[in-house]
């Protein structure tokens, strides 16, 4: 979507557009006027009003997709295939910064809608007003969209950080699980190796012991912290 504005010079009789890109495809307006015939009789303000529905239908369109967009940023988040933490990133960031564009673009089409439904600019003929009511509905809800949207981005990116978070924990609980099962025998085998005599020392019984007791204090260790889910 371009963020380039789109000047309208409106005279009772004419409806003059300056546009600064290709952005805004005349065409699909010229259609809507045609679609429209039954109104053609209300002049510039009929043709101002298709002129207005089309950009604001543009603007409902963005939001939609930025939508979308954001649910697949949201599943992913939580699933176990998810993509890299850096692409999620980097796309929610890229909508943030779409959703600021839009922003500013939507923002002030209210005033715009609003500004031209007051009688003493003689704009709008009254049988043409709950059209530009409506077409003001579709802008509120546009802005309202968009202002939500840019919270649950906002959410998104503190939620990734979360998830990464607990990640990181859940990690470390099983790294330290692990090194607390292998200090057992590094312990036990580290007292048997020592040069010096000790209680047994020299004995075959010592080494089935020690080995016993390392094999009996490691599976205890592994079962207990897989039952306190550690593992």
């Amino acid at each position: 979507m371009s963020g380039k504005p789109i000047g309208l010079f409106v005279t009772p009789r004419a409806l003059v557009t300056v546009r600064r890109s290709d952005a805004l495809n005349i065409d699909d307006v010229v259609a809507r006027w045609d679609e429209n015939t039954d109104l053609a009789k209300y002049g510039v303000a009929f043709l101002l009003w298709a002129l207005l529905d089309y950009l604001v239908d543009g603007h409902m369109a963005a939001v939609q997709d930025l939508d979308s967009a954001l649910d697949e940023i949201e599943d992913a988040l939580f699933d176990s295939r998810r993509p890299p933490v850096q692409a999620v990133q980097r796309r929610s960031f890229q909508l943030r910064k779409s959703l600021v564009v839009l922003r500013r673009v939507v923002t002030p089409m209210r005033e715009v809608v609003n500004a031209l439904m007051r009688p003493n600019l003689h704009v709008v003929d009254e049988p043409m007003l709950p059209y530009y009511q409506d077409v003001y509905d579709h802008v509120l809800r546009a802005t309202e969209w968009t202002e939500s949207l840019r919270d649950l981005v906002t959410t998104i990116l503190e939620t990734n950080l979360t998830v990464q978070g607990n990640r990181m924990n859940m990690i470390m609980k099983k790294v330290t699980s692990w090194a607390a099962i292998i200090a057992v025998p590094t312990a036990i085998t580290g007292f048997y190796g020592q040069n010096v005599p000790y209680p047994g020392f020299g004995k075959f019984w010592v080494f089935v012991v020690s080995t016993a007791v390392t094999a009996a204090v490691s599976v205890g260790l592994y079962v207990t912290f897989r039952r306190n889910d550690w593992l």
